[in-house]
């Protein structure tokens, strides 16, 4: 074994989180412990046999979940991808399968880790499947060590294996099985390597006789603190140590404020600190990890010759979170994004699409065809200015279909190369000036892809303030895929450099407000941990997975809304609805934000969907109707406009009806507030791009 080898695994292999805070960032290694929360898992037949999937973030448990069921799952190279329950049926065990948000820790810390815990906790759990990283053992036997005290039939599995041979790690499997009391194995779940080998562990899940040797009185404190609790799914020994190296409020949660068994573990807790110099957590946490670092050298020895990092890699991590540096490579990603998704996707694309495909293949046959028909009533409702075709269809498939898959490549692309969790760490300080941390950049890129999905993952946050704070920006300015990609499109024959002003007005914007929220708002900034999971490049076959899957959710979810859409324009303009609307919005639309008249039909059916208003600029700015000062300000409010129905509805679901419908009165107002005053500064200093 090369000594100095395993002393860089052991190093690497640490909880390693960065933890910023307005002054500084360092390293921390987080304790792991045990909780409970008892109530059935969600989801899953009263009945059936459960088996429920654990494990850290972004150790592939999702991977394994699709291994298991045969069920799609989106996978990506960053925490945070999994934020509610999924359950299935396994094709080949006699299990309900339940797939769980990643933990850091058994006691919960955000909403994601709370649901974790539900399920974990839940009376019918027949199995528990810890996934793990292979290559950052220590971290995956801490929580190991928390689900063993918890006494239930558990199975390790090492995922990543792949990652964790060519670095040169050699685990000795059957000596961890032997030292955990429990099976353990080791997949390659992308490539489903293992999977016969895990099914063959599951059908054996174990409980592990194993102890770990704490200090006496922590051992005597958690065997007092055991004699006041009631009976849980798991064992009262585990839960127990989990109070004491926990958060006293976790008490409280249990057995409510004013129970006299709370009083009397609180009291024990507070005799016990008091006999002990350093903190309860951090007594139990050197007991664990004294145990996992003996079974790593015991169990893991290192291959000679085989780099453990390699430079690049190194360099590539120094640059992508320094400021200067990571906001260079943050532009170049925003070139290449405007390269493909605007300028060929949404331009060479779309152009041939709606001009070649729809313009002189498609439409001129079938215009020709309905022209037959007796009542213009149909032939205008199909191919009309508002026609079902010549519009819905159009406007969904030969604009917005194209840049939206184009725009789903490259975020799918980006997701999986490890670069996201980069970002966090490089907007962190600038997020703390808005009561937010690094943490909050998941859900706001995920804004990207789908709004909606977005408000649901602000559940990852800690605090509500947070998740009012996220949510207020992701409403407010954060174009989703579609969205994005005709602003790519639209800036693509505007010029570069009047896309780089329209986010940077943007990002100031959204500061501006969140820095307000955040003063408004009771409440402190929580500290930041993440993980940095290591730079991968990503596999073609997920990348066109996820492609297709966004891509086919697009065309099902989406494409009825524009037809409704039309259909609604429709029957306005029919009613003289329209006409009418048109005009009372005339003096906002062409006197406040200098637009044709024409964008008010845009504004209103942006309520619907964003998408729907995106595309119907864009058709707008490409027919010559809107020169590029005015698509510069339609797009600003346009972005900053109403979230579409389904993600005020979440919205309102997430935050409640007060909050929610206080974030979308905000913005609609504040849109047409600010695209007022960008116009009015534009003109004044006289940009015509």
């Amino acid at each position: 074994m090369n000594r100095i080898a395993l002393e860089e695994y052991l190093a690497f292999s640490r909880w390693s989180v960065y933890v910023a805070n307005e002054n500084h960032s360092h390293m921390k290694t987080e304790s792991t412990s045990t909780g409970h929360s008892g109530s059935s898992a969600p989801g899953l037949p009263p009945d059936g046999r459960k088996l429920v999937l654990v494990g850290n973030p972004n150790v592939g448990k999702s991977k394994i979940f699709s291994m298991l069921t045969g069920q799609y799952v989106i996978v990506s190279n960053y925490p945070g991808t999994t934020v509610e329950v999924k359950s299935g049926k396994a094709t080949d065990l006699d299990y309900y399968v339940t797939d769980t948000p990643g933990i850091t820790s058994v006691v919960p810390r955000s909403e994601e880790e709370r649901v974790a815990l539900k399920t974990l906790m839940s009376e019918n759990v027949a199995a528990v499947l810890q996934v793990g990283d292979a290559q950052n053992l220590r971290r995956t036997l801490l929580l190991t060590i928390a689900l063993i005290e918890a006494d239930v039939p558990l199975v390790l599995d090492l995922n990543i294996a792949d990652e964790a041979e060519k670095k040169g790690y050699v685990i000795d499997t059957a000596r961890l099985t032997k030292s955990l009391g429990i099976p353990v194995v080791m997949t390659v779940a992308t490539q489903g390597k293992g999977r016969e080998e895990l099914l063959d562990a599951l059908r054996h899940p174990t409980k592990s006789p194993l102890r770990i040797a704490y200090d006496s009185r922590v051992h005597e404190a958690a065997a007092d603190i055991a004699s006041h609790l009631p009976e849980y799914p798991v064992s009262r020994r585990a839960v127990a140590l989990t109070l004491l190296a926990g958060n006293p409020s976790l008490v409280n949660d249990l057995l409510g404020d004013e129970a006299a068994e709370s009083r009397a573990i609180k009291d024990i807790i507070g005799r016990t600190q008091a006999r002990v110099l350093e903190p309860l957590s951090r007594v139990i946490l050197d007991a664990r990890m004294a145990f996992v670092e003996r079974l790593i050298r015991e169990c893991v020895s290192v291959r000679t010759g085989r780099g453990f990092r390699s430079q690049f890699a190194e360099r590539l991590d120094r640059f992508s979170t320094h400021p200067l540096g990571g906001v260079l490579l943050l532009l170049g990603i925003l070139f290449v994004i405007y390269e493909f998704v605007g300028v060929f996707a949404a331009g060479t694309v779309v152009d041939f699409i709606q001009n070649v495909i729809f313009g002189e293949w498609l439409l001129p046959p079938i215009m020709e065809s309905l022209s037959r028909v007796p009542y213009a009533l149909v032939r205008d409702f199909l191919v009309g200015p508002y026609g079902q075709i010549t519009m819905g269809i159009t406007y969904a498939i030969a604009i917005v279909f194209p840049t939206v898959t184009a725009f789903y490549i490259v975020f799918s692309f980006l997701e999986d190369t490890g670069y996201l969790p980069r970002l966090e760490v490089m907007i962190n300080r600038l997020f703390s000036l808005i009561g937010l941390n690094g943490k909050a950049v998941i859900p706001i890129i995920l804004g990207f892809g789908c709004g909606t999905m977005a408000a649901i993952v602000t559940r990852i946050l800690e605090t509500r303030r947070e998740r009012i704070i996220a949510t207020l920006i992701l409403a407010l300015g954060i174009p989703c895929a579609p969205q994005m990609g005709l602003i790519l499109g639209m800036f693509a024959r505007i010029g570069f450099i009047p896309l780089v002003l329209f986010f940077v007005l943007l990002a100031a914007q959204l500061m501006a407000t969140g820095w307000l929220a955040s003063k408004l708002l009771p409440g402190q900034t929580t500290a930041f941990v993440t993980e940095l999971p290591p730079y991968r490049l990503p596999q073609l076959r997920n990348v066109a997975g996820k492609t297709v899957y966004r891509s086919y959710w697009f065309v099902r979810e989406v494409i009825p809304w524009f037809l409704l859409g039309t259909a609604m324009l429709f029957a306005a303009d029919l009613t003289g609805v329209l006409p009418g609307l048109k005009k009372m919005l005339e003096p906002v639309v062409v006197g406040f934000l200098s637009l044709p008249a024409d964008t008010a039909e845009g504004f209103i059916l942006g309520f619907l969907r964003r998408e729907y208003v995106a595309a119907y600029f864009f058709d707008l700015y490409g027919r010559g109707l809107m020169d590029h000062l005015q698509a510069f300000v339609a797009t600003m409010v346009m972005t900053l406009f109403v979230p579409c129905v389904a993600n005020t509805f979440v919205i309102i679901k997430e935050r409640g009806v007060l909050v929610g419908l206080g974030i979308v009165c905000f913005v609609v107002v504040y849109a047409i507030a600010a695209g007022g005053v960008i116009n009015a500064a534009l003109r004044l200093l006289h940009v015509t791009f």
